[in-house]
């Protein structure tokens, strides 16, 4: 039989002047013969890990019923484009979070990927455990660029301690490398954006690029005519369309840049957008281009640092962001930190619509995806740890079913979800953490 398709490496680049970008999944990828059916066991599966401080109002979210025919409850309803792969898991509980002597916004983050509390020396030689998201990026991470990506929105530099003997370290990521090596959370999403596309040109260089609008895309326009000439119609279309997404993201960047920078005295440096909203959004959008150029294949991103009072203008609620969670059990005050809730599932749900249209072997990159969503707080007003508002979203590459609200009995460690997922991602840890045992998800 003769064969006319071309075969392209999976990984592929584009190379220009300092520039290194990665190409999306496409059919000239698969061998000569494979079915584009069967590309599903070619989409490698990626793993997302969002944290939001602060917990949230649980009647307000958690469904009365069970089973995959659950009901959207008020901060579920963004989600309800996303039902069918939506996993709620109630009944959890983040002990390591809380020991009853004050610091659990400390040992909040901290806890929420390790299952492991947090050392309280003084805020000398932090030390955790290695988390989740790393555990699974040293298992995978060789497989891609970027082992891993870490991305935040608040400032994280603070040093020494920060609250009630614990060292700044425990609230500032999410992600620890090693037991003694707690990983920096990126905020600039311009410094994310020119990692993931190898940017080596000199600082010099690139500030004249952005006075002059150019695009990093200019210097491998002789790559992409030349594999252009290689791939069939539907993969050139595929490769424009990806293109212009890395190009629309850029432009935003330089505007962002601009604007910062022409500012007599920003709050945060050139590149980092004043609106929270703005800066979410894009920092998602770099999590789905590096998701869908293969980049990386593990993220973690920290929506706020615990004890923040920023606010929320597009909620609707001008309360402060820490202020609001302690509501005294007052009905209105519930209700508006509920809206604010709300409002962080709707900023989640812009990254799933993203991984949802983007197409990746025979389905798009939210099937291949796992997306884990949630606090280690729970009632922010007592600040409890117990039962955890938790989400999973995605189909996992198969590993997850449909989606489904699904109650454990009371004190069921989070951990334990934790080891699931590590079992899913084809790494058979016996434990993680505090876990007692696997769940059935």
């Amino acid at each position: 039989m003769f064969i006319s398709k071309r075969h392209i490496p999976r990984r592929t680049f584009l190379h220009g002047v300092g520039v290194t970008v990665a190409l999306p999944f496409m059919e000239a990828m698969l061998p000569a013969q494979t079915p584009v059916k069967s590309a599903a066991t070619a989409a490698p599966t990626r793993y997302a890990f969002v944290y939001l401080p602060h917990g949230m109002i649980m009647e307000e979210l958690t469904p009365k019923t069970e089973g995959t025919n659950f009901e959207t409850t008020t901060i579920l309803g963004p989600m309800e484009p996303f039902k069918s792969q939506l996993h709620i898991v109630s009944g959890l509980e983040a002990a390591p979070a809380g020991d009853g002597s004050g610091g659990d916004h400390m040992r909040s983050a901290a806890a929420y990927l390790s299952g492991t509390p947090p050392v309280r020396n003084a805020g000398q030689n932090a030390y955790l455990a290695a988390t989740l998201d790393q555990v699974i990026a040293e298992r995978i991470g060789q497989d891609s660029p970027l082992p891993s990506l870490e991305l935040g929105i608040e400032d994280t530099s603070y040093t020494g301690v920060c609250d009630d003997g614990y060292a700044c370290s425990y609230m500032n990521t999410i992600s620890w490398a090693t037991s003694k090596k707690p990983l920096p959370m990126e905020r600039n999403p311009l410094a994310v954006f020119e990692r993931l596309f190898g940017d080596g040109s000199t600082p010099e260089q690139r500030l004249a690029r952005r006075k002059e609008d150019r695009s990093i895309l200019d210097s491998v326009t002789s790559d992409v005519a030349r594999i252009g000439k290689t791939i069939g119609p539907s993969d050139r279309a595929r490769l424009s369309d990806y293109l212009d997404e890395v190009r629309g993201l850029e432009k935003r960047l330089q505007a962002v840049t601009k604007v910062t920078a022409d500012l007599p005295s920003p709050d945060a440096p050139a590149g980092i957008p004043q609106s929270w909203h703005e800066h979410a959004k894009l920092m998602h959008e770099l999590q789905a281009l590096a998701f869908t150029a293969d980049i990386t294949r593990v993220s973690t991103f920290m929506y706020s640092r615990d004890k923040i009072n920023r606010t929320f203008p597009e909620s609707g609620i001008t309360t402060g962001f820490h202020s609001a969670s302690h509501t005294s059990g007052a009905a209105e005050a519930k209700r508006s930190f509920a809206r604010m809730n709300t409002y962080h599932t709707t900023i989640l749900t812009t990254f799933l619509a993203k991984l949802k249209a983007t197409p990746d072997g025979d389905g798009n990159l939210l099937d291949h995806t796992l997306v884990m969503f949630g606090s280690t707080m729970s009632n922010g007003d007592v600040h409890d740890h117990s039962p955890l508002p938790i989400m999973l979203i995605g189909g996992a590459s198969g590993r997850l079913g449909p989606g489904r609200h699904t109650k454990y009995p009371e004190h069921t460690p989070l951990a334990n979800l934790l080891l699931t997922v590590l079992h899913k991602a084809d790494i058979p840890k016996e434990r993680f953490g505090d876990s007692t045992g696997l769940l059935e998800i």
